[in-house]
């Protein structure tokens, strides 16, 4: 079984915020791939269905961002799904807005959610998909900027990024990791 993660805060008042692009991708692929998020487990809201024949689990962590790791580890355990089968989406302040970074392995940087899952997996080799969603203006807060709203002009490219973002989850489910970075790293709009 292939595994799907989206890092980001559990509860409605953290919706459509930059620090949950991960969650939107994975709501955009339980709808598409007609996977429902129902159970629950260590933490972990998950579903777990089928595309083009691979068996497939979508991971939504109920922890807030900077203790992702803790309901990950155990729900991959049980499940008995290795480490080169997860595919983890977060944000990135470091890449811009409509920019997909795809990375097989890599440190937490200063993203907190990535930190705790190196932790809990014991490595940082695991398959990823940065989304950027830029820095905020100079002297602005950084924890207002992430768990702020996208502005209304960024809203079309967003859309865009969480559409591309969803395709090269699919490709990974089905394809070498090598060849899903090949296409879809770079400007959602290359």
């Amino acid at each position: 079984m292939k595994c799907v993660i989206g890092l980001g805060n559990p509860g409605k008042k953290y919706d459509y915020t930059r620090h949950n692009i991960g969650f939107m991708v994975i709501d955009h692929m339980a709808d598409a791939l007609g996977i429902e998020l129902s159970s629950r487990k260590f933490k972990c809201l998950f579903g777990v269905g089928y595309y083009k024949g691979q068996r497939v689990m979508l991971i939504k962590p109920q922890t807030f961002m900077n203790l992702s790791g803790e309901g990950v580890r155990p729900l991959l355990d049980y499940y008995k799904i290795d480490v080169d089968d997860i595919l983890v989406l977060y944000d990135d302040l470091d890449l811009p807005v409509g920019r997909l970074r795809l990375r097989k392995k890599g440190s937490g940087g200063g993203h907190n959610g990535i930190k705790s899952l190196n932790q809990h997996l014991s490595t940082e080799k695991y398959k990823r998909i940065r989304i950027g969603i830029d820095r905020p203006a100079p002297g602005g807060s950084i924890p207002g900027y992430v768990l702020g709203r996208f502005s209304k002009s960024e809203q079309p490219v967003i859309e865009k990024v969480v559409t591309r973002s969803f395709e090269a989850s699919t490709a990974f489910l089905t394809e070498p990791f090598e060849e899903v970075m090949t296409e879809y790293n770079g400007d959602v709009d290359e």
